[in-house]
């Protein structure tokens, strides 16, 4: 299963929570400290969350695509880099409270999209000597 990703970086993280939960008629998937997602089967998103500055406007923080399996962010890494795209590859990364591989890639207009897939949730995982892991991926 493939799904588009939109991360939001938002200023109210509740009133962004309650208005998203009544615009796609579901609650959050996962809620952490400054973070939240929706994973909406239809259409098929996964709406990110992650809270900003307080009195920020909201802003698109990166795009992404959710794959099924590495192999997916490896064919997707090859296929970029034969397109002639300059490809950022990240594997066994801790983010957005889940451990991750992906490739990123950067738009036209500098926009960041990534290519990943969640190998395992935070929940799952013991913590790193850092401590808990990073809120969302840094862009």
């Amino acid at each position: 299963m493939s799904r588009v990703q939109l991360a939001l970086r938002v200023a109210d993280l509740e009133g962004s929570i309650a208005f998203y939960s009544k615009l796609f008629d579901t609650e959050p998937a996962k809620r952490r400290p400054g973070y939240a997602n929706f994973a909406i089967a239809e259409p098929p998103l996964k709406l990110v969350l992650i809270e900003g500055a307080a009195g920020e406007e909201t802003r698109l923080d990166h795009l992404g695509v959710e794959v099924a399996s590495t192999e997916d962010v490896g064919a997707a890494a090859t296929r970029l880099g034969e397109a002639g795209l300059a490809t950022s590859e990240e594997n066994d990364t801790t983010c957005c409270y889940a451990l991750q591989d992906k490739v990123w890639v950067t738009g036209p207009g500098k926009e960041p999209w990534e290519v990943y897939v969640v190998k395992a949730d935070a929940d799952t995982l013991a913590k790193s000597a850092e401590g808990a892991p990073q809120a969302c991926c840094g862009s």
